[in-house]
């Protein structure tokens, strides 16, 4: 019965393959209705409808220094209007806003930079994920007897503990000028790979450990190993401070940040952003061409032992029995992956709360699919 069983989803794990369509650099337009890929046109509608009636009130003058403290790096003088893509098989089923607009999507970057690591691991560069850093990156950074401790596995996971400050940040977030309502209390350090927390002081450190053992910026290796084989734009910007620029190979680098707490960060639309999570949810294939090993995204969508649902900088959790992994950034950024639906929702610039872009998915985009 088992092995029936195998069979029968391995055939249909193919059919599904042999009708995703990959979609060519500068084109996506839908080739089908959202009958044809399996929805109820009523009421994808209804969640196309409460995404655009639910926009993002964000102010970067009013709302940005108060919430993360003070800014680093570049900052647009508006966001974008809430704007989105559900693409099943490969297909545009429904979109809504501009999708063209690049934004800067916050923490949505931490998956990216996830992705880019895979990459370090596939040329050798990195040979496994569980050594010390410091047996590759030697700028101080991990000279400390605590930090030296620390693993590429640590930072994917947030599990790295790593003590220090990176471009003016102590990334034991203490102090309201430096982090707004993001500051924290004082706490005991825990070993590396024991303790789970979320801090972008951390990621920015991961992100230039990983410049340092590529010998070149991340936008760079970024843009020729992923972005560019998927058939992305050339509108994306990918931005460090104005303060974290370090020289590698004799040559003055951007180190990017993971994120937009404090500036900078990943600006990129909403088509580009579903290409990215096309390619994830098929296994790191694109059109035949492997990209990202699909052993790395099995261990990336893997659950770490001390955290929430949260792989290699990814989050991970159920949605109505389906199970799904995303990569999230607050002011209501999201890249949702569906596998056993072939489902990728993105939405980006909704009012900025978490809950409000599950509400999306749980309850009306995962509903929406009839079969």
């Amino acid at each position: 019965m088992f092995r029936r069983t195998f069979a029968l989803a391995a055939l249909f794990a193919a059919t599904l393959a042999a009708q995703t369509y990959f979609p060519p650099r500068g084109q996506w337009e839908p080739h089908k209705t959202p009958a044809e890929l399996g929805f109820d046109p009523v009421k994808l509608q209804e969640a196309v409808a409460f995404a655009q009636a639910n926009g993002s009130t964000w102010d970067f003058d009013r709302d940005q220094v108060p919430t993360f403290g003070a800014v680093l790096g570049p900052l647009p003088k508006q966001r974008a209007t809430t704007n989105g893509l559900i693409i099943r098989h490969g297909q545009i089923a429904a979109q809504f806003g501009d999708v063209t607009t690049n934004d800067p999507v916050y923490s949505v970057a931490k998956s990216f930079i996830s992705t880019v690591a895979s990459i370090a691991v596939k040329r050798g560069l990195i040979k496994d994920v569980n050594d010390p850093v410091a047996r590759y990156i030697h700028d101080g950074g991990y000279d400390s007897p605590h930090n030296a401790k620390i693993t590429w596995r640590n930072h994917l996971q947030q599990e790295s503990e790593w003590e220090g400050t990176l471009w003016g940040k102590n990334a034991d977030f203490v102090g309201h000028e430096q982090f707004g309502r993001g500051e924290r209390k004082p706490r005991e350090i825990h070993d590396p790979g024991t303790f789970y927390e979320y801090n972008d002081v951390r990621i920015n450190r991961f992100a230039l450990s990983l410049a340092r053992v590529f010998g070149k910026g991340l936008p760079e290796v970024l843009k020729t190993d992923i972005m560019d084989p998927i058939g992305a734009s050339s509108g994306w910007h990918w931005y460090g401070y104005a303060n974290s620029k370090v020289e590698i190979n004799d040559h003055e680098v951007e180190s990017v940040s993971g994120g937009t707490r404090w500036g900078g960060g990943l600006w990129i639309n909403s088509q580009d952003l579903a290409r990215f999570g096309l390619l994830i949810l098929n296994h790191g294939k694109w059109d035949g061409r492997q990209i990202v090993s699909a052993e790395w995204l099995k261990d990336a969508t893997t659950p770490s032992a001390h955290g929430p649902d949260y792989g290699y900088l990814w989050w991970l959790g159920e949605r109505r029995d389906h199970r799904c992994f995303t990569a999230h950034g607050a002011g209501g950024h999201a890249v949702m992956v569906v596998p056993d639906l072939d489902l990728v929702a993105v939405i980006t610039s909704s009012p900025g709360d978490e809950e409000h872009v599950e509400v999306v998915l749980r309850d009306y985009v995962i509903p929406a699919v009839k079969n």
